[in-house]
Formats: structure tokens, C-alpha cells, sequence
């Protein structure tokens, strides 16, 4: 088929084709929406962490002017819970128990921010002075908020039913064949540290607007989230029990999702069944502090990792204990985040004997779930600071060290003990690109500058890979529609990485049309019947394939309605600005005149879902060189390099915005954020006044390349790259700023947030 080549096809750096919109304010997020006889929802919860409780007087709330509706636990009992999706198999082969989150609680909660009411009234002002009217009687449980110490045998429990706070127990590797391994070996290291617990903060918190439809009995239901599929079947399946023919869910604009906003919270279901009762609009909008007590967590993992060598420094054996934080409940995808984390845990290197114990615990905290990366970050933060302590324990350069454990190219495909099969990967290749371009050279000679101005300068490098684009397809259509632009219909969601953009350019290279005459439709379940969402960096691996595909059908249907209206053949018609064109004449038919000559839409409209087998393995260097105040234990990021192998780039300057995007949040990890509960439960940093979000000080300028293996699981050879910044920045960093501490005082160990306090704390010791 002979096409034009378009101006913006893949490949091209395009500008984001959705920004002037955007910038105008001219968005529809889910509180700019407003509907004819709107209600306001609030969300009465529990000032405790861990306490029974009874209701004593709702009445007086449901008497309050502008009140329509108070529901209790009482007035929910006909709908299910909000359901954990994951159980993983025990080491006895039992599946563990799994602790749902209940809409509104039933006599105790489990965390501060728990759900206890909902209260609908004609404002928001009216709800919640309608729930300071709730009479409550609380009754204080002794509290366990600490990871550390959530499983010694006196610990207050969670959940009294259970046995202790364990969640469940799950084991990846041979622990026979790794013991071997370390009594063989050479040289022992072995480290332990915290990865700390992050709060998402997308820019836009979490909202939805419920509408009942009395007629057809029929819900609505729009919300921003990462994907309406998922959510409806939730929603219809677990909650309802309806078919899911009941629900329409819509997204449309979204302000940051970060996994964060996969999820179905208990609100939705909530604002749903008060819409049916009160057959009025109920929009319900998180505030910031609710964001930080009722949206899921991330990260908050507790770990000891050992590596086993031969004198020849080569890695014999890992050893893995790790306890991961669940919250009170066990979220939607919960447990599967450390044990996909679990799977990626030997990183690049070549080693062959793991043994890995992961341990759920429960807490009186909120709830964990996926955080950009979801797991592929703890997995690597952990390697590359055991790599980077061994190196040092042994006094070989810690590149060479990798060098000599690197899964070397001709070992691939090469499966791993986690199960993971990587089909490329030039390891090597990117580190020393990465080390070049960074000057590790010239780094002594800047170190000596640095003490010489009364500042420690650090050296840290990490190489990273990760599992992404998982198996699996995400359909697409593509129709032409009467005016002669095309409609893209499809099931992910843009959270803000530009996905009109980039699903154009997929478009454009097939059908030869200019941008803006491409619509990019997601959101909405009455328009696409089956969506995958956004997540693990899919929608362009997964969904850009399926997008090409749909394209190139629709491009042969147009090129014979062409050619038939043309009379010649499809082979000699070509697609290029719009119209129809016989190669090498002046005889050309318009998009809009193909439409009006397809008998029915089937002939206008073309169709994909391509299927990928295996996940694809995107992986990079990244390199940090820090500067440390010593008087105030300040961090400054001095440079910073990347060299990344996304497989294949389809628009460069959204790549770097990923990418950019995805090391600071990554930074925001390793230097300030972090969540910290108290004793009894309070989480301390509930606003912004104390979680301290990286800041544009906190940002170096980027040095950032792709040197691209393609991927052979890919139809196109994509890998895909919107979690990679964050998984290659924080063992990166931290390495650093152990390197320029070690270099000064032979400290070892720092943990992230590495706060100015954490750091001169250090020092002084």
C-alpha cells in the first residue's frame, strides 16, 4: 500500500495537540461539570485509627436544613464491599484471607479516615455541618500504625479474627538451591532498609458525579479515573451485583492519575446508590486532606537483602525478606504489587538461585495499593542498593562489578527466577554510553572542588529494567466519519501523558490526515463495549499497535471505495492530505466524498485488538552526582544523565516529558517525601505543610538519551516508558548521597526521605 509520509506520523515530535485546550481552561474535569438539580456529598470518617463505635443519633443530621439523604452502614448492607482483586497462593497452597473495604463501616474502623457516613445535601457547606450533627460514641482500640513491629506476638491486631497481622505469606525462588549458594560463597553482603510510604497527589484529587436514570434504570457515573472498564465492572459485579448493561461510566479529562486513580473507592458506589434513591444528580469531590487519609498509598516496604559471591565476584545466590504495608484492608490490587515487584527483584544481572519471602502485613493505616511503577520501583531501589553495597564491601568499582554480572545479549531470551523473560536487552551498553556522557572521569577532579568549597560530592549510578506493557491487547476503532476526519475510539485513558497526540500520529501515518482533523475518544462504556485502561505503561505499546492496525484496515477500505469511484486499482491509490489520490495524476477524491460512497458504516470504519503474549522489559542507566552541605545536610542534585532503551520512540518530546516527569517523582521519594503516622495512628503529614513535595529547586537539568534495542514481543518494537524515570531515580540518587557520606565518614546506610535533618544527623554521628 503506498502512503504518503505525514508530517506528524510516529516518530515525529509533535506538540500535544490537547494543550491549547487545556490552557485556555477550557478542560472538562469532573467538578467543571454541572447538572440541573445537583446535590453535594460529604464523607463523615473516623477522627481514629483503630476504635468500635456506635451511632447514636442520625436524625437530627437528616433534620438539618438542605439535607436530602444520611446513610449509615445500616442503609448500605444490600451492596457488597469494595473487593480486593488479588489472592495469592501460600506456601501451603491455601489461598490468604481477604479483607475487604466496606463501604461505610459497621461498628469499627480500621484507620483514620475511615468511612462512617454519607450525607447528601442541597451544598457541600450543608453536609458537612449536617455531619457535625452525627452523634457518635467512640470507643478507642489500642493501635498498631508500625510496620516494624506490626508482627511480634503482642501486637494489637487489625483484625481480631486472625491470628496475628499477617496477611499472607508468599514465596518466589528455591530456597534449597540459594542456601547451597550462599554456603558456597566467598563474600556475603547484606543490607536493610526502608522504602518509604509515598501519598500520590495528582494534581487533580478524586471526584465523581452519580445519575440514576429511573426510566430505563440505568446508572452514569462520571469520575476522573484510569480507565472506565474496569471500574464499571467492579461497580456492576461486586458492589451492585447488576448487569453491567445497568452502568455507564465516563471519564473525561484528568488531572494525574499514577495508578492512584485505577481504582474503584468506596465514594462511587456511594454517590450512585444516593442518586437511585434521590433520582437527583449527587456529585461527591475529594478535598485535599481527604486525599491524603482515604486514597490509596504507595510503597511502604521493610527490607533485608543478601547477595552471595564467588571470589571471582560473580553472584551466586539473592536473598530476599520483605514486608509490605496493606493498610487496614487489603486495596483492589494490594497484594500483587510486591509480588510483581517480587518477579523483577534480580534486576539485569545474571543471577540464577533467589529465594524471596514476602510478608502482607496488616495496620491501622490507610490502605496500599499501585503507585507509579507499582512494584518495578521497590524491585529496583532494592538490587541496585544491594549491588552498589557489595561492590564497595569487596573494593571493586561498582560498574565493573556489574559488568561482570550483566545478562549478557546472547543470553537472550533469558528467564528469570521470577519468572520474567526478557527478549533484549545491551546492558552494557547503555551503562557505558551513560558513564561517558556523565564524565565519571572527570568526577574525582569535582569531588576535590566540591571539599574544597566545604561540600561532599557524591557519585551514584543505577541500572534498571522493568516488566511493563503486560501480556494481554487493548481494541480499537477507527472510523471515517462524514465531514472526512477520522474517530478514534478507544478503552485507555489520558491522565495527562498525551494520548491524543500520540493515538494520532499512529493514525496519521496510516491515512495521510491532519491532526486536527483526528478525534481521540475515551471515557465512556457506551461507546467502546471492552477498554484495558491506563496502566504499566500500556496504552502505547498495547493500544498505539491496535490503533496502527485499525488504521491501516480503515486505509484499504478507503483506498477501494477510491478506487472504485475512481475506477482504478487500490494498489495505484495513495492517502495523503486529506484526499484520495492516483498516484502520479491530478485525480483525487476528498476523505468526506469516501465516506458519503461507503454503503454502511461497517465500510468506513476499520478495527484491531492486537494481542501480545509477553510484557515488554524497557531499561536504562541512570546517573546522580549530589552536592551535601555539610552545616545544613542540604542535598543538590549537581547533574544528572540518562541513557534509556524504550525499544522504539514514537514522539520524542512526549518521551522527555515522561521521562523528566518520572525522575522527580522518583527524586521526591528519595529527598523529602514521606508519610509518617504517629503511635496511635494519626498520620502526621496529612497536608502539604508537612509531606514536602519536590520542588522546582529540587530539579537538575536532565541529560537524556534512548539508545534502543526494539522489543520482539512488541508488533512495533516498543517497549513503552511512563514508569521508567521513576524506577531508575531513587537507587540512582540514594547511591549517591551514600557514596559522598561514605567517601567523608564511612557512613553506609541512609534512608529515604534523605531529609537535610536525616543527612546532618549522619554527619554529626
Amino acid at each position: 500500500m503506498t502512503i504518503a509520509t505525514p508530517k506528524f506520523g510516529v516518530g515525529a515530535s509533535a506538540l500535544r495537540k490537547e494543550d491549547p485546550r487545556l490552557i485556555r481552561g477550557e478542560g472538562a474535569f469532573t467538578d467543571d461539570i454541572r447538572l440541573e438539580g445537583e446535590l453535594r456529598a460529604y464523607v463523615l470518617r473516623s477522627p481514629y485509627a483503630a476504635a468500635r463505635f456506635t451511632i447514636t443519633d442520625l436524625e437530627a443530621a437528616r433534620a438539618a436544613d438542605g439535607v436530602h439523604l444520611v446513610m449509615a452502614a445500616a442503609d448500605v448492607t444490600h451492596l457488597g464491599p469494595v473487593v480486593c482483586q488479588v489472592t495469592l497462593t501460600q506456601p501451603d497452597g491455601s489461598q490468604h484471607a481477604l479483607k475487604h473495604t466496606p463501604l461505610l463501616c459497621d461498628g469499627e474502623v480500621r484507620h483514620v479516615g475511615d468511612a462512617v457516613a454519607f450525607i447528601v445535601a442541597d451544598t457541600l457547606a450543608q453536609a458537612q455541618e449536617a455531619a457535625e450533627l452525627i452523634e457518635i460514641d467512640w470507643q478507642t482500640n489500642d493501635t498498631q500504625a508500625d510496620l516494624a513491629t506490626a508482627l511480634e506476638p503482642d501486637s494489637p491486631l487489625v483484625w481480631p479474627d486472625l491470628e496475628s497481622n499477617q496477611a499472607f505469606l508468599y514465596r518466589m525462588g528455591n530456597r534449597e538451591e540459594t542456601d547451597k549458594a550462599f554456603a558456597a560463597a566467598d563474600h556475603v553482603t547484606t543490607i536493610n532498609f526502608v522504602n518509604n510510604r509515598l501519598v500520590c497527589n495528582y494534581m487533580e484529587p478524586r471526584a465523581c458525579l452519580a445519575e440514576w436514570d429511573a426510566e430505563v434504570e440505568k446508572f452514569t457515573l462520571t469520575l476522573g479515573s484510569q480507565g472506565v472498564h474496569g471500574i464499571r465492572k467492579t461497580l456492576a459485579r461486586d458492589v451492585f451485583g447488576m448487569n453491567i448493561d445497568a452502568f455507564r461510566v465516563v471519564t473525561r479529562d484528568v488531572g494525574g492519575g499514577f495508578g492512584t486513580k485505577a481504582f474503584n473507592y468506596r465514594e462511587y458506589p456511594l454517590a450512585l446508590e444516593a442518586a437511585r434513591r434521590l433520582v437527583r444528580p449527587v456529585k461527591w469531590v475529594s478535598d485535599r486532606t481527604e486525599h491524603f487519609l482515604a486514597d490509596a498509598h504507595g510503597r511502604d516496604n521493610l527490607v533485608t537483602a543478601s547477595l552471595a559471591m564467588d571470589k571471582d565476584r560473580r553472584i551466586l545466590g539473592l536473598k530476599i525478606d520483605l514486608r509490605a504495608n496493606m493498610g487496614g484492608y487489603l486495596s483492589q490490587f494490594g497484594p500483587f504489587i510486591p509480588a510483581l515487584g517480587a518477579t523483577m527483584s534480580t534486576g539485569v544481572y545474571d543471577i540464577q538461585n533467589l529465594d524471596f519471602e514476602l510478608r502482607g502485613v496488616y495496620t491501622h493505616t490507610t490502605p496500599v495499593d499501585a503507585y507509579r511503577g507499582a512494584g518495578r520501583p521497590e524491585a529496583a531501589f532494592l538490587i541496585e542498593r544491594l549491588i552498589d553495597a557489595a561492590a564497595r564491601d569487596i573494593g571493586l568499582p561498582v560498574a565493573e562489578f556489574r559488568r561482570r554480572n550483566f545478562i549478557r545479549p546472547e543470553q537472550m531470551p533469558y528467564k528469570t527466577p521470577g519468572g520474567r523473560l526478557y527478549d533484549v536487552g545491551e546492558f552494557d551498553g547503555h551503562m557505558s554510553r551513560a558513564l561517558e556522557k556523565a564524565d565519571a572521569a572527570g568526577f574525582e577532579a569535582r569531588a576535590q572542588q566540591a571539599k574544597a568549597g566545604g561540600k561532599l560530592r557524591g557519585f551514584g549510578s543505577a541500572v534498571y529494567i522493568e516488566a511493563c506493557a503486560f501480556a494481554g491487547s487493548e481494541p480499537a476503532k477507527v472510523t471515517l466519519d462524514a465531514d472526512g476526519g477520522v474517530t478514534l475510539y478507544i478503552g485507555t485513558q489520558s491522565n495527562g501523558q498525551g494520548h491524543e497526540t500520540a493515538y494520532s500520529q499512529f493514525v496519521a501515518d496510516q491515512i495521510g490526515i491532519d491532526f486536527q482533523n483526528i478525534t481521540v475518544r475515551q471515557g465512556d462504556t457506551d461507546e467502546l463495549a471492552k477498554g484495558g485502561g491506563t496502566g504499566g505503561s500500556r496504552s502505547i505499546p498495547l493500544g498505539g499497535v491496535s490503533v496502527g492496525r485499525a488504521s491501516e484496515v480503515l486505509a484499504e477500505k478507503m483506498k477501494k471505495l477510491a478506487a472504485d469511484e475512481l475506477e482504478a486499482a487500490p494498489a495505484d491509490i495513495e492517502l495523503v492530505d486529506g484526499a484520495a489520490r492516483i498516484v502520479g495524476t491530478d485525480r483525487v477524491m476528498s476523505y468526506a466524498d469516501i465516506a458519503r460512497a461507503a454503503p454502511d458504516e461497517e465500510d468506513r470504519t476499520g478495527l484491531a485488538d492486537v494481542v501480545q503474549d509477553e510484557a515488554t522489559y524497557p531499561n536504562g542507566t541512570h546517573i546522580c552526582e549530589v552536592e551535601i552541605d555539610c552545616d545544613t545536610g542540604s542535598v543538590a542534585i549537581a547533574r544528572y544523565t540518562i541513557v534509556d532503551d524504550f525499544g522504539v520512540t514514537v514522539n520524542p518530546v512526549l518521551l522527555v516529558g515522561q521521562v523528566h516527569g518520572g525522575v522527580m517523582q522518583g527524586i521526591g521519594q528519595c529527598l523529602s517525601e514521606g508519610a509518617v503516622y504517629s503511635e496511635d495512628g494519626q498520620l502526621l503529614t496529612a497536608s502539604f505543610m508537612d509531606y514536602a513535595m519536590p520542588r522546582a529547586d529540587n530539579a537538575p537539568f536532565f541529560d537524556f538519551e534512548t539508545r534502543n534495542v526494539p522489543s520482539t514481543t512488541n508488533a512495533l518494537g516498543i517497549k513503552g516508558a511512563g514508569e521508567a524515570g521513576t524506577i531508575g531515580a531513587c537507587p540512582a540518587v540514594v547511591n549517591a548521597v551514600i557514596d559522598a557520606l561514605h567517601r567523608a565518614r564511612g557512613i553506609d546506610h541512609i534512608d529515604m526521605p534523605v531529609t537535610p535533618q536525616r543527612v546532618w544527623e549522619a554527619l554529626q554521628d
